[in-house]
């Protein structure tokens, strides 16, 4: 029987080895547009990022989200993607 991959991505906050499907995607969209990408599918450069607002915090404080994105994330960015992990982990 045929044992199917499983894709594995490193989170860019806590450098852990996860499943694809557990984490959030990040990316920047050829217009240079950061944006979640819930569903994996959509273009533009990504990054993966654990479901946990810790993961959130030190990505931004070693700023690892933006050299995976090789662009400068405002603030606001930050703050609607812990809001998005606020919500999905309520919800």
């Amino acid at each position: 029987m045929h044992v199917k991959k499983i894709p594995m991505r490193q989170c860019t906050g806590c450098n852990e080895r996860k499943e694809k499907k557990s984490l959030i995607r990040i990316i920047r969209t050829p217009e240079d547009e950061i944006a979640v990408d819930f569903t994996g599918k959509k273009n533009g450069r990504g990054a993966y990022i654990c479901n946990s607002i810790d993961c959130l915090k030190l990505a931004q404080k070693k700023k690892s989200l933006e050299r995976s994105l090789k662009t400068t994330i405002p603030e606001t960015v930050y703050q609607e993607l812990a809001k998005e992990m606020s919500d999905n982990e309520n919800g």
